[in-house]
């Protein structure tokens, strides 16, 4: 992850990661609050952002036991200015608790993407799997997060001979959640870093990076609704591209 701090945007990771035991003797919720909003006008102040798209997400979480979950996902993605539809999907995920806040974790998406580029445009069928493995820990009122996911997309349909390569990833990703007293509101921001690699030998390495601001509240019988401001920004790559998303999703959870 040493990478991906050092790039321009590390400032509110400085200001987070320095917190410690004795954080709320120190910041009151107002300073705190403060620093989250400058974080967030700071990212996109530096940013020249040329495409603004929306995440739509509603998803159905069964915990079988403390250990043992499932999730099934829909979402929608609008792209171009919130113009056109960028893709749409159905994934279905497990999560395993292990000892000492260890987790595992697969999932599968089935993906139709709306390919508007190039000289063959149109809805794309394509299959995706993931493996993830996270930590998380809390430091007094801040919780943290890390995760790595191993993820291989390929297109259906389509064979090797004719041009599908799986594009596969890895994918480094720490989340920071500050839980403020008396407050339903918590801000969370994280930071993720993408690997991408085939098996030509051919776009290997660090590519793209997304950083993420927001928060979630849970109601009581209802479910949970998240909203998230996220900035994508490619780079190492012939036409960098940078995306500017607002992000919704509903949870609803089955015990």
């Amino acid at each position: 992850m040493s990478i991906f701090f050092k790039t321009p945007l590390n400032s509110p990771f400085i200001i987070i990661s320095n917190m410690n035991f004795k954080l709320h003797n120190i910041l009151n919720n107002r300073v705190l609050l403060l620093v989250f909003f400058l974080g967030s006008n700071a990212i996109i102040a530096q940013e020249n952002l040329n495409d603004f798209r929306t995440w739509s997400a509603i998803e159905l979480t069964y915990e079988q036991s403390e250990k043992l979950s499932f999730s099934l996902e829909g979402q929608l993605r609008m792209k171009e200015d919130v113009s056109i539809v960028d893709k749409y999907f159905g994934e279905f995920g497990v999560q395993y608790k292990l000892p000492s806040n260890f987790r595992i974790g697969v999932g599968v998406r089935y993906v139709r993407n709306n390919d508007t580029n190039g000289m063959i445009q149109g809805y794309e069928n394509l299959f995706r799997y993931h493996i993830d493995a996270s930590y998380r820990h809390k430091l007094d009122r801040l919780g943290l997060k890390y995760r790595i996911r191993y993820q291989n997309r390929n297109e259906l349909g389509i064979s090797s001979s004719e041009g599908d390569i799986a594009r596969q990833r890895f994918r480094f990703k720490t989340t920071f959640a500050y839980n403020i007293r008396n407050w339903k509101i918590d801000p969370e921001l994280s930071g993720e870093i993408f690997n991408g690699f085939r098996k030509n030998g051919t776009e290997n390495g660090f590519d793209k990076y997304r950083i993420s601001l927001g928060t979630s509240y849970k109601m009581k019988k209802i479910g949970k609704v998240s909203l998230f401001y996220r900035l994508e920004r490619e780079f190492n790559v012939a036409s960098p591209e940078t995306f500017n998303i607002l992000s919704f999703k509903y949870t609803y959870t089955i015990k």
